[in-house]
């Protein structure tokens, strides 16, 4: 189906080959690929050549604006951008778990470059672009005030009961000039064109019209940027590293087990809150509470964490521990934070390994 054949330079609402070749590329590094292999590396060939043309560092790159956006054509590019962002934040993280690099005929490229690119994109989206314009309605100082949207150009029903006829919603509110009434907060629009330019103006369809397929993608990339740059697994859930599994735990309603362990101020309260059987294995899910006893706010606080064989959400990740997550710059005194993981096995073994109290 062209897949092994065609180098792609978009991915887009008309064409899906760069996400299909990206996936089959995932199951390449995971060691599925079996009798396979040699078509599934042909995949991964075109995943690459996708990639590398989006940095630049291709035999056939995809063009951008002066400011740096990708840009594919002017009707509603940023759904282009969007989704290519979502693209190589997957990739790069599919890389670094297979402990691969990226491929691009002007040599080999870290997987971080491709995390880095996905954010140069997000941040030009929110404002960091030649004419300082956030392209998501309702954030930052400067953002579209006239969506080509029919519900935010027309004064809400709570204002004005009066029955807005489909002619008189083009001929009242459609021409206005004046900002929307209402505000379609967190809206992508299609952006700007080739040269940086945007024209704020509700008749302008292709640069003002927002788009569920433009927010989409970037909800994924936004979720990925705020959890930092390593500690992702986005192979392990699905091939498991080998456990050693001391004895089952049977299927059972959530239950509370007793502390793990209290080191001086800090106390950690495990309990299983989940589990399912896929595949003849059973997985639980384990939430982890640490609470700060002292009177004093807690700094630096370091966990080590041992025999886990899963992923883990709600922490930071260093090389050989744990930390409080990287929008929580201290722990008030009583309160506390939560943590979870996922693997097919008793409770990890969480200890305190240092803290700092204010």
């Amino acid at each position: 189906m062209g897949g092994t054949g065609w180098s792609m330079t978009e991915f887009g609402w008309d064409v899906k080959y760069a996400g299909v070749q990206t996936l089959v590329a995932k199951f390449l590094m995971q060691g599925k690929a079996g009798r396979h292999t040699a078509v599934f590396q042909k995949f991964q060939q075109k995943a690459d050549f996708f990639m590398c043309s989006l940095l630049g560092k291709g035999s056939r790159n995809i063009q951008k604006t002066p400011g740096g956006l990708i840009f594919r054509q002017r009707w509603n590019n940023m759904q282009f951008v969007t989704s290519a962002s979502f693209l190589t934040t997957v990739y790069s993280d599919y890389l670094t778990s297979s402990r691969s690099y990226l491929r691009c005929s002007a040599g080999n490229v870290a997987p971080s470059q491709l995390l880095s690119f996905a954010k140069s994109q997000v941040d030009y989206i929110l404002g960091d672009n030649p004419r300082a314009t956030s392209y998501m309605v309702g954030y930052g100082n400067n953002f579209p005030q006239r969506v080509h949207h029919r519900g935010s150009s027309i004064v809400s029903y709570k204002v004005d009961r009066s029955f807005v006829t489909c002619r008189g919603g083009y001929a009242t509110w459609f021409s206005r000039k004046g900002s929307d009434p209402n505000l379609l907060t967190g809206a992508i629009v299609g952006g700007p064109d080739a040269y940086d330019n945007f024209a704020d103006r509700r008749d302008n369809y292709e640069q003002t019209e927002p788009a569920t397929y433009n927010n989409a993608p970037l909800l994924g990339v936004l979720a990925r940027l705020s959890s930092g740059h390593s500690g992702y697994s986005q192979l392990l859930p699905v091939v498991p590293a080998p456990v050693v599994v001391r004895r089952p735990m049977p299927i059972r309603k959530p239950r509370v087990t007793s502390p793990v362990r209290a080191s001086g101020p800090v106390a950690i309260v495990q309990k299983m809150t989940g589990s399912w059987v896929s595949k003849g294995r059973t997985y639980y899910r384990y939430s982890t509470t640490v609470t700060n006893k002292s009177p004093r706010a807690l700094k630096s606080l370091n966990l080590s964490i041992k025999n886990l064989y899963g992923p883990i959400w709600g922490l930071s990740r260093s090389v050989n521990s744990f930390g409080l997550p990287s929008w929580m710059h201290s722990l008030q005194s009583g309160k506390s934070l939560e943590f979870v993981y996922i693997h097919s096995t008793t409770p990890a073994n969480v200890a305190v390994s240092s803290y700092t109290l204010a």
